[in-house]
């Protein structure tokens, strides 16, 4: 979907920009779903050209993904369905909390990672090597902590009650 004058969604878009270690990572548009002051969710078509398989999970043109941001919390849940629909899954980043200003969504990645499958059954806790490379521990002490602490709590979720009790 493109956002022209003549576009009714036009006021509903925005960009998305994810950043890693002051660098841009990816930015691409997404449609802006809600926003209630501390959480923005936005949906938006796989970013990347072609096919990204993790072994777990394939992530290819058509996905959809629903995205939730947090200002005050230290991680996205990003819910991943087909393009027919099927849930695939929740991945979620480790970031610091989101900022949204002038249309633009931006969220810092801290690499830690987790993925949950559709069913609930696969948590797994992902890239924690590339965290301990990334010298944030040193550099940033107290975001490494809170880095550390997201991972534990989207953990913790997944297992009890299910990332979709964050999501309401």
């Amino acid at each position: 979907m493109s956002a022209t004058s003549d576009d009714p969604f036009k006021d509903d878009m925005l960009k998305v920009h994810l950043t890693k270690a002051g660098r841009t990572k990816i930015r691409y548009p997404a449609l802006l779903l809600a926003d209630d002051g501390t959480q923005v969710t936005v949906r938006a078509p796989w970013a990347s050209d072609g096919v990204r398989d993790f072994g777990f999970v394939r992530f290819e043109p058509g996905d959809v993904f629903t995205e939730h941001y947090w200002r005050n919390r230290w991680y996205s849940v990003k819910e991943v369905r087909t393009a027919q629909g099927w849930l695939k899954g929740w991945y979620c980043d480790v970031t610091r909390p989101a900022v949204l200003d002038s249309g633009e969504l931006v969220v810092e990645d801290l690499d830690l990672d987790l993925w949950v499958s559709a069913d609930g059954s696969t948590v797994l806790r992902l890239d924690e090597d590339e965290f301990e490379e990334s010298g944030l521990t040193d550099r940033d002490p107290v975001a490494a902590a809170e880095a550390v602490r997201a991972l534990d709590e989207l953990e913790v979720v997944a297992q009890v009650s299910g990332l979709a009790t964050l999501l309401d």
